[in-house]
């Protein structure tokens, strides 16, 4: 008879692997609870994360939309001779545009009297407008033209909701009370509309005084150019030294210090490069202030370390045995390497190049030491130019327009803040695309 037959019922273990003793229990209480907080902290970063984009998407969106007013126009070729005839030929054009603005409303049942004045507060310059117009389009004349007309910026926030009667409590060169009157009525007309604002995509910084008109094309060019240099800069010279650092340098005191101080260059707040390309190649070098080229070279320092750490995890991430069957079959160490283990360390160095220069597309502190802030921001006559001449990027602009205390240019911030954030996004996506597409595991 075995030892188990003889144990009594009492003293035989209780333990069992269908029912859970008291310490499994507790073990398994404690994962639930840290399963619970790590899905609580999950959702407390996307509520927040949730919660920045509304505020973004609500306070940038209405940049992307702009108050026009349409009005038909005729102008007889009797009225163009008599005008182009005047001395004052832009006030005669704005007399006819009164005219047709005020026979418009009358036809739709709304009697109001304004003047020239409330005219360009409203309009702005319509008369110089109209007479660009058919000087360059004279196969016009005599024809009826739905001219759209961009609204003033106060109007354009007061049909927003953003600008209301209580905020004007005295009148001033660019509004008066009365002109809510005048904005009111072409409603009612039905003259007035919100449409898609292009100028905000292509247009440039117009100062302080026409805040409506201010647009962020430019801004983008100059960032265009700046990730050009970073681009050409950073790529050749980033891989250059993670694959010496990683494949051929020796291992000893000098390559242990370079891969330190490179870890702590990563490190690094982004206006310190600024003041060493302030430094460097404004003042000792004597490079033009507020070019992308400069602006692009401060950000190549800053991107390279983020490129070389994550070029070397590349290329340490391809099995030695790649390296020992090309170096066995007879290939030189320079071979083995550039034939066989860069190709497949490439979607690894792509991916953080590509991380690298979204990195730098939002920075904003060294461009400002450099000088890349103010109204400098404009289209380049050339591809050359596009370098070397003085110019902005999205981030500078948009701490200028937030810098600014109309609230027509916080708004355009905001705007701004969801074009960068539509490059950044773009730009992190197309990374993880190809790190899946071309990535291998091994």
């Amino acid at each position: 008879m075995t030892d188990a037959a003889m144990t009594p019922e009492s003293a035989r273990p209780t333990k069992s692997l269908v029912h859970e003793d008291a310490r499994t229990k507790k073990r398994n209480a404690t994962e639930r609870r840290f399963r619970a907080y790590g899905i609580a902290a999950i959702c407390t970063g996307l509520f927040f994360l949730l919660a920045l984009l509304a505020a973004i998407l609500s306070a940038g969106l209405p940049a992307f939309r702009q108050a026009v007013v349409e009005v038909p126009f005729t102008m007889t070729q009797e009225q163009y001779d008599e005008a182009e005839g005047a001395m004052l030929k832009t006030a005669i054009y704005t007399d006819y545009f009164i005219t047709s603005l005020s026979d418009t409303m009358q036809a739709e049942g709304v009697q109001i009297e304004f003047d020239e004045d409330a005219v360009d507060r409203l309009l702005g310059k319509v008369g110089g407008d109209l007479r660009a117009y058919y000087r360059e389009n004279q196969d016009q004349i005599g024809e009826q033209i739905g001219f759209e007309l961009a609204a003033s910026s106060r109007v354009d926030r007061y049909l927003k909701g953003t600008f209301t009667r209580d905020d004007l409590q005295s009148g001033n060169r660019f509004f008066m009370p009365e002109d809510f009157d005048l904005i009111d009525a072409m409603q009612e007309a039905g003259l007035v509309k919100q449409v898609f604002n292009w100028n905000f995509i292509t247009g440039v910084d117009t100062g302080v005084d026409n805040p409506g008109g201010a647009g962020i094309g430019a801004s983008v060019l100059g960032s265009f150019f700046m990730m050009l240099v970073v681009l050409v800069l950073s790529l050749p010279i980033g891989v250059a030294a993670s694959i010496y650092l990683e494949e051929f340098a020796p291992k000893n005191r000098f390559t242990d210090f370079i891969e330190v101080n490179i870890a702590n260059l990563a490190a690094v707040p982004s206006i310190v490069f600024g003041i060493l390309g302030l430094a460097v190649f404004i003042q000792f070098a004597h490079l033009p202030q507020s070019a992308p080229l400069v602006g692009g070279l401060v950000l190549t320092l800053m991107t390279l370390p983020t490129i070389i750490i994550s070029t070397r995890a590349s290329l340490k991430a391809v099995p030695p045995s790649i390296r020992d069957a090309a170096l066995g079959v007879g290939a030189s160490k320079m071979q083995s390497v550039f034939h066989h283990v860069l190709p497949l360390a490439a979607p690894g160095i792509l991916t953080g190049t590509i991380i690298g220069l979204a990195q730098a597309l939002g920075e904003t502190a060294p461009l400002l030491l450099i000088g890349m802030v103010g109204f400098v921001a404009r289209y380049p006559d050339s591809f050359v130019e596009g370098f070397l001449e003085p110019n902005s990027a999205v981030p500078a602009q948009i701490y200028n327009w937030a810098a600014r205390s109309d609230a027509v240019f916080t708004e355009k911030a905001w705007g701004g803040i969801i074009v960068l954030l539509l490059f950044l996004i773009t730009m992190n996506t197309i990374a993880v695309i190809l790190r899946r597409r071309f990535e291998r595991r091994w």
